[in-house]
């Protein structure tokens, strides 16, 4: 039996879902190699790596068979399947809606492709005639405004195909009527006119021009098809800016302003500059900055974001967004857009905030391109500029306003899934909430770090263990308590590793009496203040090494504790196979410790996948009766004269959303905790290949 053909919005959704390396790493182990990935061809007897995966460009290719294609093509060759076959695999994969044509439906798709070259035509034409407007008398002050308010030399008037919309209310309207022959109806559909309340669609006069007296900046996609466009007012009327509404070819979280002249900058610099204004991206476009964009006045979606990481292999963004309230509340919504793949270690974000509140436009008149790439450079990461709004503005000699603060670090730190990240931004933040006080950041460090295991539930609950974890987990401590007692010169390494790990107290009660008196006997020869400065990398600690702890540990268990030594024998005096494992201790540190992280990760994801399955789930059925009720209420306040609400299949999703919050941020902890599992598992195997590469004695 054949498969209905498939609809262009589910191909089109699985080619910009299914990611290149991927699909193919699944099927060929890949290595990094610069910004491309190679691997053992597949496709013919390959004895060398002679295929290559571009991230970039979303191909592979070998160079001895000359195979090459996308992710479908791949998997087509692959699994000898057809393409109908591939893609519906891909969309049930990625969980995307699978939408099929038939007899009828295959017709329409035909008209309504027809359509959008209908609609990209008029587009471009509209385009044209408010370039020529521009030049026109009426145009003078536009024209003025463009070369001495904003300082846009002739280029970039061309570059960028600026217009001018006149304040008649059917310029554009009459000209395409008169010229072009095209019917109001088709304008509408393009965004371009407006139909007057109560006329008939089929008279010119029921409509007019939805842009009058202002500055035109058409919007164009990725291929340099004119979609859409904003305006800016010259008179200092409202709205300043207007955009054209969604149509068939325009949707705002779909594009990005600028994307069409600026992806091949973005590859070249790998990084994309994220501004708010078409006028910003202009600015910086001509003062050689070119690898900037517009986000169309949203917050960055998954599609957006897609778009500029397939042309930046390090996949690095830097937002830089006004620096007054709306700019950082528009900053904020991109950071939750994008948060995830941070944390993830997936997208690299910077946020930079430009000095005295001035726009990119603004910076680069005062200061300079120059000053503007330097601090570019400089942009902090986003999590660093989370925390500096946190703090920005509040008196910590305040009790409210502390706890305030602390209460929003906690939960900023909670989301971080590694625990080497999150201890270094304890200790920053520890060290800023503290005044500069030594002794008090360390009190702070360990109270936060208390408050931060809390919230994201420490993992270590028996319940949530299977048999034979734990004894997994006594002999990864064993092997690093071991580690620590007869390679002194390690020491301090092992510390440091088990403080960023969060793994310096112990599961087990013999292992942390053991570990205590360790930390006893050290802080007696070398005082508290230093054994923690070691304990956070600030001191290097090769006093560690000079302690005979064996010796002194035996001496003190026999007279204290003499029915814990016989416990602590194994870990004192090791046998001669124990003796062998340190010819490569920091190899042997990294996989044990990679390993315990490991099950207290685990542990942490049966936790949180348990809470989430006993959520109950409120329904998409439930969502439409809640927003019918709201449709109701609209439909009154419309008729007082309020503005009704649309958009409905947002509507929707937001209430569903809302509805099932705590079930998805569960979803979303257990999916964060699954990527720090595959984290743990690539240090384990780096340092098990390590130790395998190493000659033989």
């Amino acid at each position: 039996m054949s498969l209905p053909r498939l609809h262009p919005r589910t191909i089109e959704a699985v080619k910009e879902r299914a990611d290149i390396v991927d699909v193919v790493g699944e099927h060929v182990v890949l290595k990094k190699k610069g910004r491309e990935y190679v691997g053992i061809c597949p496709f013919h007897d390959d004895t060398s790596p002679s295929m290559t995966v571009s991230p970039a460009k979303q191909f592979y290719y070998c160079f001895s068979c000359g195979a090459g294609g996308n992710a479908i093509k791949f998997l087509m060759e692959h699994q000898r399947q057809s393409f109908s076959d591939v893609v519906l695999e891909l969309a049930r994969k990625y969980q995307l809606p699978i939408e099929t044509l038939d007899g009828p439906q295959q017709e329409r798709l035909r008209k309504q492709l027809s359509r959008r070259e209908q609609l990209h035509r008029v587009l471009t034409l509209a385009a044209g005639w408010f370039r020529s407007q521009l030049r026109a008398p009426e145009g003078a002050a536009a024209l003025t405004y463009l070369r001495e308010s904003r300082g846009l030399s002739e280029a970039t008037l061309e570059a960028f195909e600026l217009g001018f919309a006149p304040d008649r209310w059917d310029g554009l309207l009459s000209h395409l009527q008169q010229v072009e022959r095209l019917g109001p109806e088709l304008l509408e559909e393009a965004g371009l006119v407006v139909p007057r309340k109560g006329a008939s669609s089929q008279d010119s006069r029921g409509f007019y021009d939805r842009f009058r007296g202002r500055v035109m900046v058409p919007i164009k996609d990725r291929q340099g098809r004119v979609i859409g466009f904003g305006g800016r007012s010259l008179d200092g009327g409202e709205p300043k800016y207007l955009n054209s509404p969604e149509t068939e070819v325009f949707e705002k979280g779909k594009h990005l302003f600028g994307l069409d002249k600026a992806a091949a900058a973005i590859r070249k610099d790998d990084r994309a500059v994220v501004v708010e204004g078409y006028f910003d991206v202009i600015a910086l476009h001509a003062a050689g900055i070119t690898n900037a964009v517009a986000s169309l006045g949203t917050a960055l979606s998954s599609q957006q974001i897609t778009q500029l990481c397939r042309c930046c292999e390090g996949r690095r963004m830097v937002l830089n967004f006004d620096s007054d309230g709306a700019g950082v509340r528009a900053a904020q919504r991109a950071i939750g857009e994008v948060e995830q793949l941070a944390l993830q270690g997936q997208l690299e974000l910077r946020v930079l905030q430009l000095p005295s509140g001035k726009d990119p436009d603004e910076f680069l008149k005062s200061q300079g391109a120059g000053d503007y790439r330097a601090l570019l450079d400089q942009a902090p990461l986003w999590l660093d500029w989370q925390i500096e709004q946190v703090l920005e503005g509040r008196d910590l000699a305040r009790p409210d306003q502390f706890q305030l603060a602390v209460t929003a670090l906690v939960a900023l730190l909670g989301k971080l899934p590694q625990s080497a990240v999150r201890s270094h931004y304890l200790q920053r933040v520890a060290e800023r909430l503290s005044g500069g006080q030594a002794r008090l950041a360390i009190q702070l460090e360990d109270d936060l770090r208390q408050q931060v295991k809390g919230q994201r539930w420490h993992g270590r609950s028996q319940k949530w263990e299977l048999p034979g974890e734990a004894g997994l987990r006594e002999r990864a401590e064993a092997e690093v308590l071991r580690m620590y007692l007869h390679c002194p010169g390690y020491r301090s390494a092992i510390r440091v590793e088990l403080r960023q790990r969060e793994l310096d107290d112990f599961a087990l009660k013999h292992h942390r009496l053991l570990w205590a008196a360790i930390s006893g006997l050290e802080e007696v020869n070398l005082g508290v203040g230093r054994l923690e400065a070691i304990n956070r990398g600030h001191d290097p600690g090769s006093d560690l090494a000079d302690l005979d702890l064996p010796r002194l540990l035996g001496d003190q268990l026999v007279v204290e504790q003499s029915a814990l030594l016989s416990r602590l024998t194994p870990l004192l005096e090791p046998n001669e196979l124990q003796r062998m494992a340190f010819s490569q201790p920091l190899l042997q540190l990294r996989g044990a410790t990679a390993s315990l992280e490991r099950q207290k990760s685990v542990k942490r994801c049966r936790h949180l996948l348990d809470a989430w399955s006993s959520q109950r789930l409120e329904t998409l059925e439930r969502c439409i009766a809640r927003l019918l009720e709201q449709e109701r209420e609209e439909a009154r306040a419309t008729a007082s004269g309020l503005a009704p609400l649309s958009d409905m299949e947002s509507r929707i999703e937001a209430l569903f959303s809302e509805l099932n919050s705590d079930a998805l941020r569960f979803q979303e902890l257990y999916y964060n905790e699954r990527k720090h599992l595959e984290h743990l598992d690539s240090q384990r195997r780096a340092g098990y290949e390590e130790v395998m590469a190493q000659p033989a004695a």
